[in-house]
């Protein structure tokens, strides 16, 4: 065919030039020179964005005729920037190439400009909250209306329009994934139309944006629990049921806004507590669009965040009455919904042992019995598991919830009043329709945050300031029921709700806000803490020491915090070890507190904490060991303690090891003895003498682990599973070997106690009853 040959003779002549071979993601992507794709697509569509690993090694190469592979394609060089704990991610340009493509230049001084996100960002979330000004609000404040159009003609989602009120704006931005061109259009009817009696003034600016789905983090799923008879509509007045109707389907396209609330609320809140725009992330499927008002009334299909329905095994009115005897019955009645809904949701996800999965549910049954003044089948509880993180609320607001982008500015300024004949006043802050929404949306993001492991906090959404939530999203604030106040023209960023920081640094750690720049983490995600003398605290963690909350005898919520997160951009990481100094963590509390009793919370980068029950108790005498004279005055120091020393019989026991400061003992080997737990360990010499904690019980002559004293290997510390008792330990030594876990592999939760540096293993103490129920290490300078 003289057609096809043409083209393909075409083809190469278009495409062989200037190649360039990178890997992404493992598999070959390769680039040309802008001018000449464009040429053959026609097409200035910006490429998505790559990430080159530095590594030919995935690289399939053409072997020659001869049989040799020739080398592989040159790799183009990295970009060496200055290491940075921000997270925001700047990328080239959209055309790939060094900035030569920019965006279009603003058009007017009264073009809208976006100071919350640089251009060419990278962003991690769908819908994504911006703020800016038009014109100079310091010179001339001028109201009027945003237009937020989307590239490719509107066909991924269609303009929408945001109220500009004082010169200032706030938006949100619908992205698909990959590069988005934004264009932002401000009109107002106090500015002139016409320039110079000929063509339309245009107020327009641009802004590229990459948005970057993540998939290596654990979704944030989103459920609606409904009885196993539910008819499945919620509580709404006459004139919402016929004009948008109360069934399910209107109560997922709800509710999957509102999370879409949450996530633009949550990033915008991480960049400025300087963690880039990292959040949760939510399943998404194939299914249709419901983001935006055009998509859902034409049946447009888009990848959307899946919302799943789950029934439960009691029926509606089971749920219904069971919360009158939450709140009228016995205190052991608290919480039984919360059970109920956890069975329902481990049920349906067939959660195993090891699967965590993260849930809000929305209790779609909840209902307003105004006979009674209650809100029957709703209860507000989050918290986290083993296997289940759940955040629990009920629907009894869900009327007031937008249902789409277009609807958040109508739905965060309607001043309906509440009609309780209908719909409930939830806690006599839901007087009119818009701050009905801000309690519904913010009360469950209050549960989500319980959720993530954020307990009460002394300001921000974990302190009930999630009723100013309306402000993150709309300009104007309406007139307010609850506060009786006229409302704002403006809502400036200070007058916003917001994540308290030590909420933040919760998140910054968490599995589900982790991002692929992220570097892996250790698998030893556990916390050591050892007094070393002279009021001072040794913490060490090998994810890093995070931050540490500081707390006094009586204190309600945490006050006073250390944050070891620097955003100095020349330090990248936290450190793995620290030093506590007692006086220093005093002068941090106001006067009247400086004497009282402190306790310390250690949180690491593996997202776990450690508590610090008494920092005086640890620091006292019976922490410090005196060592024979053998080793020149040095003192020891107890770590921390694991099991609880609560066996019948048991009986405290310390070894002081002769070969930590004796060169004529040389330790060869270590016996464990053990069954299902922990029986003892005996240190054995060169010179056939031996050392034993605890018993020689369990199996006959216990296992044996040799040193290489070849190498001058010696022990670091043992990695231990413990509960009330000591269930097994293994052997950690200085060449990185491990011995394997001697006892029960399984048993209790896992801890490593190791030497930190600048100290060496001076010996083990701890508890023996039948068997091993206390141990702790000894360390010495």
């Amino acid at each position: 065919m003289p057609f096809f040959k043409d083209l393909r003779r075409r083809s190469k002549a278009s495409f062989r030039t200037s190649d360039s071979s990178t890997e992404s993601n493992g598999t070959v992507q390769t680039t040309k020179s802008s001018s000449t794709l464009n040429s053959a697509l026609g097409s200035t569509t910006p490429p998505s964005t790559y990430h080159t690993n530095g590594s030919a090694s995935n690289v399939q190469a053409t072997p020659k005729p001869n049989g040799d592979t020739p080398p592989p394609a040159p790799q183009r060089p990295n970009v060496m920037v200055q290491s940075s704990n921000r997270n925001s991610m700047m990328t080239l340009s959209p055309s790939g190439s060094n900035g030569t493509m920019r965006t279009p230049m603003a058009t007017s001084a009264f073009a809208p400009k976006v100071t919350s996100i640089l251009d060419n960002s990278v962003v991690y979330n769908k819908v994504l909250s911006v703020y800016g000004e038009v014109g100079d609000p310091s010179q001339k404040a001028i109201d009027g209306n945003l237009t937020v159009h989307h590239d490719k003609d509107g066909q991924s989602f269609p303009p929408t329009n945001w109220p500009v009120s004082e010169s200032c704006f706030k938006a949100l931005v619908y992205l698909s994934p990959g590069w988005n061109k934004i264009r932002l259009d401000f009109t107002s009817p106090k500015l002139s139309s016409v320039s110079n009696g000929s063509a339309p003034t245009m107020h327009s600016s641009y802004m590229m944006l990459n948005y970057l789905p993540l998939n290596s983090a654990p979704p944030l799923q989103l459920v609606i629990l409904a009885g196993r008879d539910s008819p499945c509509t919620y509580d709404a007045v006459p004139q919402r049921i016929e004009t948008e109707g109360n069934n399910l389907d209107m109560a997922i396209r709800k509710f999957r806004m509102a999370a879409h609330l949450w996530q633009a609320f949550t990033a915008e809140q991480m960049y400025r507590h300087k963690f880039g725009r990292r959040c949760f992330r939510f399943e998404e499927e194939w299914q249709t669009g419901t983001l935006s008002m055009r998509d859902w009334e034409t049946g447009r299909m888009k990848n959307e965040t899946r919302v799943h329905v789950v029934r439960s095994d009691k029926t509606t009115a089971e749920l219904r009455d069971l919360q009158y005897a939450q709140q009228y019955g016995p205190a052991s009645k608290k919480g039984e919904l919360y059970s109920i809904a956890a069975d329902a949701v481990k049920k349906y996800f067939n959660i195993k042992p090891g699967q965590k999965q993260y849930v809000a549910c929305l209790l779609l049954d909840a209902h307003w019995d105004p006979a009674v003044g209650t809100i029957t089948g709703h209860a507000a509880l989050g918290g986290t598991g083993d296997d289940l993180g759940l955040a629990i609320f009920g629907s009894h607001a869900l009327q007031s919830y937008p249902s789409c982008i277009e609807e958040v500015v109508p739905a965060f300024t309607d001043c309906t009043p509440t009609d309780t004949k209908f719909v409930a006043n939830d806690c006599n802050e839901s007087g009119s329709s818009w701050e009905a929404a801000n309690i519904g949306i913010g009360a469950h993001l209050h549960e989500v945050g319980h959720l993530f492991g954020c307990p009460h906090q002394e300001s921000g959404v974990m302190l009930r300031d999630y009723v100013r939530l309306n402000r993150t999203f709309s300009i104007r604030e309406s007139p307010s029921i609850r506060t009786k106040s006229p409302g704002l023209k403006v809502c400036r960023q200070e007058d916003e709700c917001g994540w308290h920081r030590l909420d933040v640094l919760r998140f910054r750690h968490h599995p589900c806000f982790k991002l692929p720049s992220d570097e892996p983490l250790s698998p030893d995600d556990s916390i050591q803490y050892f007094p070393v003398g002279n009021g001072r605290v040794i913490c060490s963690a090998a994810t890093g020491i995070s931050f540490i909350e500081i707390w006094t005898e009586g204190d309600d919520l945490c006050r006073h915090w250390i944050d070891f997160n620097n955003a100095d951009p020349r330090l990248s990481g936290i450190p793995r070890q620290v030093t506590l100094v007692d006086s220093d963590l005093r002068a941090r509390l106001p006067e009247e507190k400086r004497k009282a009793k402190l306790s310390l919370v250690v949180f690491s980068g593996g997202s776990r904490n450690e508590k610090i029950e008494d920092l005086d108790d640890l620091l006292s005498k019976k922490n410090i060991v005196n060592l024979p004279p053998s080793f020149d005055t040095r003192l020891g120091f107890k770590g921390k303690r694991l099991g609880h020393s609560a066996l019948e019989g048991s009986q405290p026991e310390e070894v002081i090891l002769d070969c930590a400061n004796l060169q004529t003992k040389l330790l060869t080997s270590v016996r464990v003895y053990h069954g299902y737990a922990l029986d003892g360990i005996e240190f054995c010499y060169e010179d056939g003498h031996s050392q034993l904690f605890g018993k020689r019980g369990g199996k006959p002559g216990g296992d044996e682990f040799p040193l290489d004293t070849r190498r001058g290997e010696t022990i670091l510390g043992f990695y231990v599973r413990a509960g009330l008792w000591i269930d097994g330990v293994e052997i950690l030594t200085s060449t990185g070997r491990r011995s394997g876990v001697f006892g029960n592999a399984k048993g209790g939760s896992g801890h490593t106690l190791m030497v930190p540096r600048g100290y060496s293993l001076a010996g083990i103490a701890g508890s023996c009853g039948a068997w091993v129920d206390g141990f702790q290490i000894i360390i010495t300078r």
